[in-house]
Parts: C-alpha cells; structure tokens; sequence
C-alpha cells in the first residue's frame, strides 16, 4: 500500500480529479495549501511597502492506494497537470503501514481497494 501526495497548480485541479476518475483511482483528500518551489518570486506594493510574496496558491491531494493503482494513479495526476511551466508541482510516492475502512473494519489493501458497486 502506498499514499500518493501530488501537490499541483489549483487551476489543474478539475483535470487532475477527472484524469484520476477516468484511471478507476477513487477515495482522496484535497486541501488547500500554500508553498514554494521553483517559482520566479512575485513582488507587490502594499500601502506603499514592497512586499516579497514567496508562496503560492497549491492542492494538496493525498491518494490512498494498493500497489497495482501506483503507477496508474501518478501517470493519471502527471498527464492532466503538467503544464510544461515551472511551478506544475511534485508527486510524493510514500509506504504505508497500516489502513482500516473504519465502517466496516476492513483493514490494509481491502481498505484502499474500491467497493464494488451495485
């Protein structure tokens, strides 16, 4: 089991989730954050003052997935948020020790691996 951190452009985010949608990755979290990477800095005049602006708008997803959807899960979120520009994010490819779907109790890749659906 692995949990897929991917911290991309906030204007991205649609194409991202739908990529991921189409892939078969379900179950995420999304978050705003804010960060710096590689960014040119971005300056502005605030009541007169010159204020360095070093961070940047970001979404956070983390992606809690089984071996077989690693891969699968990083080209669906590389292909939908690369831009080519810099600032297009990183992807975070972390083990995971343990899981447990707390509804059920299902614990490890039973708890990462979609439901069937009826």
């Amino acid at each position: 089991m692995k949990l897929v951190v991917a911290i991309i452009r906030p204007e991205r985010l649609n194409a991202v989730l739908e990529s991921l949608y189409n892939a078969d990755v379900r179950g995420l979290t999304v978050s705003k954050v804010q960060g710096h990477g590689g960014e040119v800095e971005h300056v502005e005049n605030y009541r007169g003052v010159t204020v360095k602006m070093d961070l940047q708008a970001k979404m956070r997803l983390e992606i809690g997935v089984s071996e077989s959807f690693v891969q699968p899960t990083v080209d669906a979120i590389v292909h939908a948020a690369r831009t080519g520009d810099v600032g297009d994010g990183k992807i975070f490819v972390l083990p995971v020790e343990r899981v447990i779907r707390i509804r059920t109790g299902e614990e490890d890749t039973r708890a990462v691996t979609p439901e069937d659906r009826d």
